[in-house]
């Protein structure tokens, strides 16, 4: 079964701060709980991300076992989107569109993962269990600390 991720936050910086930051895959482990030892170890320059770049993660998302995950951007549209694919990892299919649209107010920002688990039924099961519980967590624990990193500072 396909599942849906989507959320939106408003950050109160210009595009070409938001862009800058979200586009650094080194920044990633910042909006990632600790606990999840998220670390890019792909041998990268500090530049942006460019459609074809492949980033390759360890993570341990699950009884701090850690796996390998490796994604490769497939769209990128400056300062306005770009999606990471998984080539490798946990999911059947990972798909995360990242989407930035200036306003009045800064960026609003929206974050919309398609996503497939493997094992069938029982990949159903640990959705259920665990798996949405777990993606809503790392999410809500991004908000947090994009809404400290962008919005307190500037209040």
């Amino acid at each position: 079964m396909l599942y849906q991720l989507y959320r939106e936050q408003q950050l109160n910086c210009d595009i070409e701060t938001a862009w800058n930051f979200f586009s650094s895959p080194f920044n990633l482990s910042k909006i990632t709980p600790g606990d999840m030892n998220f670390t890019v170890v792909s041998e990268l320059a500090d530049q942006p991300i460019y459609e074809g770049m492949e980033i390759e993660y360890r993570v341990s998302p699950l009884l701090k076992i850690p796996m390998r995950w490796k994604t490769k951007i497939i769209q990128v549209e400056t300062q306005k989107s770009f999606t990471d694919f998984q080539k490798e990892g946990p999911y059947k299919y990972w798909n995360h569109l990242h989407e930035f649209f200036p306003n009045a107010n800064g960026v609003l920002m929206k974050d919309t993962v398609d996503y497939l688990l493997p094992l069938g039924i029982l990949g159903t099961i640990a959705h259920s269990l665990f798996v949405r519980r777990q993606l809503e967590d790392i999410f809500n624990f991004r908000y947090t600390f994009l809404e400290d990193f962008f919005n307190q500072k500037n209040k």
